[in-house]
């Protein structure tokens, strides 16, 4: 019922029959769908309205009345503002219930289509994964101090933490530290973001020395966006904050491209898959799987299911810097990765070279544009694996001479454009949805990645 004359912030008493795609709770009031941002399915809630639209609207809640037997204690005090975790008090093993259950929401409503098997969804630690993202930074005037962390629910605005749980520990518990480093720079006001990335160390190096870690501890490279340039104080107190952390330092200036070290000077940033003999060097700014235990697994999931056989010649489209190309390549006869960014593709080159695997080549190509020139394309292929980004594979696989490809595997980082996708090879290329099945990449967000089989 509303308690207040502004429809925009009235109180309502609702009850939540689902969980939104996006984590929220779903109820009705007066007939219209309402989004209820800390509900949970099964609950009753005492919301605030916070947003109208024409087919639904907004709120959050104030107060639950009757609690779901899946709600948790939220384990990080900034739950609720900070954006970065949506689902921290829906119990884990209900997260990825949830998960699988949108996905196959997804397959049904957008591509009509149901695999013939679910996969057993794929987990990993649910606390301390995040190896790579971006915190934002701002001066704030009224505080008087720089904040550092994610966005809150109102994006304008940034979560000031103390800790992130879910990023991994050996800086998690340090963001203070690093609001008060770029508190303490005389351009506190032109860095706007700080990006962060980690990998291990598979040998030992000169500059691992340097930075005083040991084989198989945790490297970790910060980079700094700038818009003015440092002054030579800023980057003495820069300088001092890596060397006493043991954090890498870069500086970016402007785009991608002008990323630079401050601290070590000569650093090999790298992750190593033992499994399949396989260690990957990487740039600080370079995509990596965010989840470093779940990527294990889900490369493992995704060479079970592609079966690569001595004999095969295998397509890695949305290579990246060969995530999956150089393990595929231990077991295929020749693996053909091919990407869109120019530089992942020369550092996938150097990786396949470091690993001594001459069957992985790698080819740029823009996969959304006209392919018809393309040498890769005129070859032939056994079996065809796709990660692409949340935009889905559709300019691609429309243009794909799959004839002679029996076997499909599709990682998805967006369960909308996998339904879809999976629609048109089902329908137009006469396809079998063998197996699909959800991995929890983010765990305590509403991100959903999934994986799904195709076979002629």
């Amino acid at each position: 019922m509303a308690r207040s004359r502004s429809k925009l912030n009235r109180e309502l008493e609702l009850e939540i029959t689902d969980l939104s795609h996006d984590g929220r709770g779903v109820g009705r009031f007066e007939g219209k769908a309402v989004f209820v941002a800390g509900a949970l399915a099964g609950e009753t809630v005492r919301a605030k309205q916070t947003g109208r639209n024409r087919h639904f609207d907004e709120a959050e809640t104030i107060e639950v009345l009757v609690a779901s037997p899946d709600r948790v204690a939220p384990r990080c005090e900034h739950f609720g503002v900070c954006a970065g975790c949506v689902l921290q008090h829906l119990a884990e093993p209900k997260q990825i219930e949830a998960k699988q259950r949108v996905l196959m929401e997804n397959l049904s409503r957008i591509g009509h289509v149901e695999p013939e098997r679910i996969l057993p969804a794929l987990t990993d630690a649910a606390w301390g994964y995040r190896r790579k993202g971006r915190f934002s930074v701002r001066f704030v005037e009224k505080k008087g101090r720089t904040v550092v962390g994610f966005r809150e629910s109102n994006p304008r605005f940034v979560a000031e933490l103390s800790h992130c749980h879910t990023v991994i520990p050996a800086l998690g518990e340090r963001i203070p530290e690093l609001a008060a480093l770029v508190d303490s720079l005389d351009g506190k006001r032109a860095i706007p973001q700080v990006e962060f990335i980690a990998g291990d160390l598979s040998r030992p190096s000169m500059a691992s020395a340097e930075l005083g870690l040991l084989p198989g501890a945790v490297q970790i490279a910060l980079v700094i966006r700038h818009l003015e340039p440092l002054t030579d104080a800023d980057r003495e107190r820069l300088l001092a904050f890596a060397k006493s952390t043991g954090f890498a330092l870069f500086l970016q200036p402007g785009g991608v491209d002008s990323v630079k070290p401050l601290w070590p000077e000569n650093i090999e940033l790298s992750f190593a898959m033992p499994e399949y003999d396989v260690s990957m060097l990487f740039r600080p700014l370079d995509f990596i799987q965010v989840n470093a235990g779940l990527n294990r697994k889900m490369i493992a999931t995704t060479l079970e299911l592609l079966d690569p056989q001595p004999t095969d010649r295998v397509l890695d489209l949305f290579a990246g810097l060969g995530n999956f190309t150089l393990p595929l390549a231990r077991r295929a006869g020749s693996v053909v990765g091919v990407e869109g960014e120019a530089g992942l593709v020369a550092r996938a080159r150097e990786n396949a070279a470091r690993n001594h695997l001459p069957n992985a080549e790698f080819h740029a190509a823009d996969l959304a544009k006209d392919l018809s020139s393309e040498p890769w394309m005129k070859q032939g292929f056994d079996k065809l694996l796709l990660d692409p980004p949340r935009a889905g594979a559709a300019e691609v696989l429309a243009q794909l001479p799959l004839k002679g490809i029996d076997r499909i595997v599709y990682v998805s980082c967006h369960s909308g454009s996998l339904a879809r996708d999976a629609g048109f090879l089902v329908r137009e290329r006469g396809y079998t949805l063998k197996a699909a099945g959800a991995m929890d990449m983010f765990p305590q967000t509403a991100h959903v990645e999934s994986i799904a089989l195709f076979e002629r």
